[in-house]
């Protein structure tokens, strides 16, 4: 699996979406480094774990989640010579609280989460140092009663400050004629009166502050001096026997440190599973069967990410055929397909639960290669044919029967013709290769190489006729169309047009002919006479002409032209004893007498030498009945020749 596969299949997206279900940081984290697995094993123990917490998601009100809050720079300062903090502890605590909840509630859980509740029971119990905490530490502050020498320093402070407290009330009510107001406040953690200005001599003491306006000093009266020293001193007595306090819950945290992080990790694995399980819930996901075998029945499948109304996808690959090509007209729904597929796969793999219908089943890919859109890049100056054949390259490398390949438009970006041969040969070698693989294509070639190639199936998405619109249904078994002829018409173009076009299309079509590769039934590859694909073209502008009348001599594979008919066939049979021919027009056998044809193309120029015309003309029944005969002896079966339906 690569970045681009990832990009192209909207995986990085899935998982942005994935992220917003988890709220802890360890699960976030788990989230980031999410990727496909390889392994079926583990694949199947993810998705029983997801579907656990499914089922406790749709059984719950809420999901008490480990609150991991403050609990990274815990597990930072630990072991580092650090002293934790009254904030740091009260995290702590809480994390410890919180563990002892969910182990209560998912073990509550067990019918419905027997592994995820048998996981929560290994957790640790650290409750002796919760209890240490909550002794010493109330609301972020040290309590009074977290040492013995704590609490006479503290005492003895509350003692002197009601003292410093009488003192002040008295100095205020004497002076208060040149005081601002009758108030007292700290300056420097020193207890001050507000003085005006122009009495400050009259007030012995020390100056902390003053006023912004200027017209107000803020004066230690000189007779609270030596009280407030005391002060000071007993503070920082307070300060010191706080430090021992915090020291020694430090210490009881890092000696419990270990079972606190394991506590932490599976803090951030459920929160991870349950995240896949919330994510779930939102597309009516569900789990699947993981296979090895190369196999992909996908029932009632549609994509995560489309929104509005989607119409489900069934596919089947891997146990008749483990190459598709699926066709129809543009905008119809067939990289949505692609997409679907790749998609899901990679989500199955990745333990997330998918949405299917029942009965689906994905097998288990190490690699899924794909050439979905152009990659054009302005800055590498690339060209879109340039990009596909980077693509295509590196799926022939690393092709192997655990290989999933996605193509999308075969042929696309270059010549036709040229185009058709390479993507027909590429299709040959992917194959030989053992790759499951699924292609999109406009092409009437590799539709008619699919058709005639064991192995390879076609399939179409089907288009509503009446109202010119896709119904992004895929149909197994049968070609599509580009339908762009109908469309056109509906759309107002004139019939003289469609029926022109339909001419110079079915003309063109007989000119250039693609030979496609006969299959080799008992090695299960494919291969060509003449070599893969071998292309051979001839377009004359007009048909040709015999001189003084001359009849011509036609052979079986000539492309011949009909003038009553203004459109082109190939000899399915020579002439017989009154000079008639079998064409083969459109998939349709019609006799016509041979004065009435004109020469086109003669065969030569269409096919390689001895070449077999049973692959142009034999349906794909009977060709896979010859390759049925040719491995062994099946009783009742037998092959119609065309002489013996003529005579019928």
């Amino acid at each position: 699996m690569n970045t681009n596969t990832y990009q192209k299949m909207d995986y990085l997206r899935i998982k942005e979406q994935l992220m917003q279900y988890a709220v802890t940081y360890t699960g976030k984290a788990l989230v980031e480094k999410l990727e496909p697995s390889v392994l079926p094993a583990q694949i199947v123990r993810w998705l029983a774990e997801t579907e656990e917490a499914l089922n406790v998601v749709q059984n719950s009100s809420s999901i008490p989640i480990p609150s991991m809050e403050g609990m990274e720079g815990v597990f930072g300062l630990l072991g580092k010579g650090y002293v934790l903090t009254c904030e740091d502890l009260s995290a702590v605590a809480q994390f410890i609280k919180s563990c002892n909840q969910w182990r209560s509630f998912i073990q509550r859980k067990e019918a419905l989460a027997p592994s995820l509740a048998a996981y929560a029971a290994s957790m640790y119990d650290v409750s002796s140092v919760l209890v240490e905490i909550d002794r010493c530490i109330e609301h972020g502050q040290i309590k009074d009663q977290a040492s013995a020498d704590l609490w006479k320093i503290r005492k003895r402070i509350r003692t002197l400050e009601e003292r410093i407290k009488r003192r002040l009330d008295a100095i205020l009510q004497k002076h208060k004629s040149i005081l601002q107001e009758l108030m007292v406040s700290k300056r420097s953690g020193r207890y001050v009166i507000p003085v005006k200005k122009e009495f400050r001599k009259k007030m012995q003491g020390t100056v902390w502050d003053e006023s912004s306006s200027g017209q107000t000093v803020f004066i230690e009266p000189a007779e609270l001096t030596s009280f407030q020293q005391e002060l000071s001193s007993l503070h920082a007595e307070e300060y010191v026997e706080e430090q021992k306090v915090m020291s020694a819950l430090t210490e009881e945290v890092d000696r419990y440190r270990p079972q606190l992080e394991l506590n932490g990790e599976a803090t951030g694995q459920f929160d991870f599973i349950f995240a896949k399980a919330k994510y779930a819930a939102t597309m009516d996901g569900r789990s699947v069967q993981i296979r090895d075998d190369g196999e992909i029945h996908l029932r009632g499948a549609v994509h995560p990410l489309l929104s509005g109304e989607r119409v489900p996808l069934d596919l089947s690959l891997g146990k008749a055929y483990r190459a598709l090509i699926i066709t129809g007209p543009n905008t119809g729904g067939k990289t949505v397909a692609l997409k679907t597929l790749g998609l899901l796969t990679l989500m199955a793999q990745s333990g997330l639960l998918v949405p299917v219908k029942e009965s689906s089943g994905i097998s288990v890919f190490q690699r899924l290669e794909v050439d979905i859109g152009d990659n054009q890049s302005m800055d590498q100056s690339l060209s879109t044919f340039s990009s596909h054949i980077r693509n295509i390259i590196q799926m022939l490398r690393s092709a192997d029967h655990r290989t999933l390949i996605l193509i999308d438009e075969m042929a696309s970006g270059t010549d036709p013709g040229e185009g058709i041969g390479l993507s027909i040969a590429v299709l040959e070698e992917l194959y030989r290769k053992g790759a499951t693989i699924v292609a999109t294509t406009h092409y009437n070639e590799i539709k008619n190489f699919a058709s005639q190639a064991d192995g390879f199936e076609n399939a179409r998405m089907e288009f509503d006729l009446e109202t010119l619109r896709p119904l992004y249904t895929l149909t197994v078994g049968e070609a599509g169309q580009s339908y762009a002829f109908y469309i056109a018409q509906k759309l107002g173009i004139d019939g003289r047009v469609i029926e022109r076009a339909k001419e110079i299309t079915s003309a063109a079509g007989s000119e250039a002919k693609v030979s496609l590769p006969k299959p080799n039934t008992e090695t299960g590859k494919h291969q060509s006479r003449g070599g893969a694909a071998s292309v051979k073209k001839q377009k004359p502008s007009r048909p040709q002409r015999m001189e003084g009348g001359e009849v011509h001599s036609y052979e079986v594979g000539d492309v011949v032209w009909i003038p009553s008919l203004k459109r082109a066939g190939v000899i399915y049979q020579t002439a017989d004893e009154r000079g008639e021919v079998t064409l083969k027009i459109q998939n349709e056998k019609v006799k016509i007498n041979q004065k009435r044809i004109k020469p086109y193309i003669d065969r030569k120029h269409l096919y390689p030498e001895a070449y077999d015309m049973d692959i142009v003309f034999e349906s794909k029944e009977t060709r896979k009945k010859r390759n049925l005969m040719k491995r062994k002896h099946v009783e009742g079966l037998q092959i119609e020749h065309p002489a013996q339906e003529d005579e019928k």
